[in-house]
């Protein structure tokens, strides 16, 4: 593995620290770059961090972390507030169950939960809605309950490849299958997102404001209403499966939460970024790569308790296709280097999420552990991936 190296910047006393951890041969966009110093210029930002995983976002970087006081930027978290992974082991044995097999079994995962899931998964929904005022329609999130989205969004059946010494107290298989769950809070996070924008731009907002206390109680909603849609999403693979799982970890990587750094009280914003200080922590990578089941060594502040989310983008989704497409066609891109499947029926989405348009994940976790700011525990390896099924009839 390369030597990690940390760009350390201080133009004067009050800016803020930047810091980037990326190996040799981690690429790093200079665009991706320039927005993380660019956002670290916004007042009350004290220190901002860039993960090896950082490319350009929609005017913030993805793949970093920002620590503010006085104030917080709900712009830096983003419209897909409590995006983040579900991890699931299941009893399912490796050597029964085929690329081919499980998407015969899985099918579709779009349009409403089976029915005999509708009722657990609808009576936990109600609870989290009972005392809060939403920018959206309760119906709304009723109806994307346990779907997975579009973009970078996936569910993933995996087998362990590699299991590290780390690893001794889990009880990790290799004889059995496990589930990757990535999602969030689907148009609730963009609505609560519209909605600040409309009322205040892109300016941040004052601690215990009014205002402030609004928008933490939707976010805190689009939190737990990402959590519950990762866990219904497993449950609707599982149901379609005939299986049950443990769920090993859920964590998000798109918040922003009260922290201390440096002695100093305020708010962490992570966009892309998964945390230190909440367990074991799974970094994907693309739909065909592997990916690396870590444990945090501590919570390092230097990294604002922050690690990669995934391997991150190394081409925009505008150029995926015409790099692409005069190489494979999109019957090419159903099939990974692992013989494992890929399940998309939108051709848009599979040039845009392929393989090749993201980093190497092995590159971005061993910039983690040259760090010390990981140990490894397990990696996998895709034996399929759903992104998109067919629209289901209502």
């Amino acid at each position: 593995m390369g030597h990690s190296m940390q760009v350390k910047v201080r133009a004067n006393a009050d800016a803020a620290e930047v810091r980037i951890f990326a190996n040799p041969d981690v690429w790093l966009e200079a665009s991706a770059v320039e927005q993380l110093h660019t956002t670290a210029t916004l007042p009350h930002i004290r220190a901002a961090v860039g993960l090896p995983d950082l490319h350009p976002g929609r005017g913030y970087p993805v793949g970093a972390a920002f620590f503010s006081t006085g104030h917080f930027y709900p712009a830096l978290v983003g419209g897909d507030i409590g995006c983040g992974m579900a991890l699931w082991q299941t009893p399912l044995k490796t050597h029964q169950y085929s690329a081919q097999k499980l998407e015969k079994r899985i099918g579709s995962q779009e349009g409403a939960l089976p029915e005999a899931l509708q009722a657990g998964a609808y009576a936990e929904l109600n609870g989290l809605l009972q005392e809060v005022s939403l920018p959206i329609d309760a119906s709304l999130l009723a109806s994307s309950l346990g779907t997975i989205g579009g973009g970078n969004h996936f569910a993933e059946v995996l087998a362990l490849d590699h299991l590290y010494e780390a690893a001794s107290a889990l009880q990790l298989s290799a004889k059995t299958l496990y589930l990757l769950v990535h999602s969030g809070s689907r148009g609730l996070g963009g609505a609560i997102l519209r909605a600040h924008v409309d009322a205040f731009g892109h300016r941040g907002l004052a601690a215990n404001s009014p205002a402030a206390a609004a928008y933490l109680q939707q976010h805190d909603l689009a939190q737990q209403f990402a959590h519950c849609n990762r866990h219904w999403i497993a449950q609707r693979f599982l149901h379609s499966l005939r299986s049950e799982g443990e769920c090993l970890l859920d964590v998000s990587h798109n918040h922003v939460l009260a922290a201390t750094y440096q002695g100093q009280s305020g708010y962490l914003h992570r966009k892309g970024a998964t945390p230190s200080d909440q367990g074991i922590v799974m970094v994907p990578g693309s739909r065909g790569d592997y990916s690396y089941l870590v444990r945090p060594v501590a919570e390092r502040q230097e990294a604002l308790c922050s690690l990669a989310h995934g391997a991150g983008r190394k081409w925009a989704r505008a150029d995926c296709e015409g790099r692409l497409s005069a190489k494979f066609h999109a019957s090419d891109l159903r099939t990974t280097r692992f013989a494992s499947s890929v399940v998309c029926n939108d051709k848009a989405l599979l040039f845009e999420e392929a393989p090749q348009a993201y980093k190497k994940v092995d590159s971005v976790v061993a910039t983690l552990v040259d760090a010390g700011l990981v140990e490894l525990i397990a990696r996998f390896k895709p034996v399929l991936t759903y992104k998109k099924g067919a629209p289901t009839c209502c």
